[in-house]
């Protein structure tokens, strides 16, 4: 059994303290609560692991606990991402992942403007019909305008959304 430092254990009882506030109904960790209440320990016994494979030895440190809370924060985030899209109806499910996809892709090509061949063909939602419901639905929500220019048809993302001038 490997203890933990005064400092890992000092950071070990903020960690859970932090989790356990957010599991309460209302709370940012309610719906992954099973994954999240278990998330301190998991993060303990990661760091137990670096602290072996560094071969430190001895008590765990702050620095194997910290970058252990890391990663058990980033699988407790993705569990809520996941079972988040879960919780939505299909169409829904689709316009978010589809919004998050078209926000990278203009980031990253400084535009604000997509092509709906480019979207369907390197999009998360390959079928034109989901695709053309989860247009839809961002057009309701003012985050996409899709326009058309005889047979061309182009996604107008909301400039806001990414940080360039339309």
């Amino acid at each position: 059994m490997l203890p933990l430092t005064a400092d890992a254990k000092a950071a070990w009882v903020e960690y859970h303290n932090a989790i356990e506030g957010e599991l309460s109904s209302g709370g940012e960790l309610y719906d992954v609560r099973d994954v999240a209440s278990k998330s301190a320990d998991n993060a303990a016994r990661l760091a137990a692991l670096f602290q072996i494979f560094e071969g430190a030895g001895g008590a765990i440190g702050l620095d194997a606990f910290e970058g252990a809370s890391r990663i058990t924060a980033w699988h407790m985030n993705e569990a809520r991402r996941f079972f988040g899209e879960l919780a939505l109806p299909a169409e829904l499910a689709d316009a978010a992942r589809l919004d998050n996809w078209l926000i990278e892709y203009c980031r990253r090509e400084r535009t604000h403007l997509v092509p709906t061949r480019e979207a369907q063909r390197l999009g998360p939602i390959r079928d034109k019909e989901k695709l053309v419901t989860a247009l839809r639905e961002l057009n309701e929500l003012d985050r996409v305008r899709v326009t058309q220019e005889g047979r061309r048809k182009t996604i107008k993302v909301n400039p806001a959304l990414v940080g360039v001038a339309s």
